[in-house]
């Protein structure tokens, strides 16, 4: 049996001039020949890729490295929240333990930044459900109409806190009423 086998190797290579049989069968083919073949070799910092598994650099225990903060990919604009959201809290509790009279300048920063954490809100609300990409007119006329009325609030905040009682004195007088 393994005379037959050796045998039709044998004759196998002599018909094709000792070439590989994988060589040797792609003359069969009517398609055009691969590029892959073409490609130059890998260099030796890139990973190489196994079909069917992942590309991984490293060991299991290496850390995973971070991006740096960039303002183009949000991470200023997320610290920017938390600070603003950590702030509020301390900052309302002393515009309503010390009296909103003496110290106008506190009653309106609480106003201010009770208003920019709305628009930030608000804001986040807009770029995820009308993003201008998917609705390009909608989105638009609900982000510019946000600002409108950010600006408006500030306008209205300001006129409130120098020519009336303020935000803070607002809120004392609603809650013991």
């Amino acid at each position: 049996m393994a005379t037959v086998s050796t045998h039709a190797f044998r004759r196998l290579a002599a018909v094709h001039g000792n070439r590989p049989l994988a060589l040797a069968a792609a003359r069969f083919h009517s398609g055009r020949p691969s590029h892959v073949a073409k490609s130059p070799a890998p260099r030796k910092d890139t990973p190489t890729y196994v079909p069917g598994g992942p590309i991984l650099l490293g060991t299991v225990n290496d850390p995973t490295t971070f991006p740096p903060p960039s303002k183009s990919d949000g991470s200023h604009h997320w610290a920017f929240e938390r600070l603003l959201s950590a702030t509020l809290v301390p900052l309302t509790v002393s515009s309503f333990v010390l009296s909103s009279s003496p110290y106008p300048v506190l009653d309106g920063l609480l106003a201010v930044s009770l208003v920019v954490h709305s628009h930030l809100g608000f804001d986040q609300i807009v770029v995820d459900y009308l993003h201008p990409r998917k609705f390009p007119i909608l989105g638009r006329i609900s982000a510019w109409g946000l600002r409108l009325l950010t600006v408006g609030t500030l306008v209205g905040v300001y006129q409130f806190n120098t020519e009336d009682v303020g935000l803070t004195e607002l809120i004392k007088r609603v809650w013991q009423a």
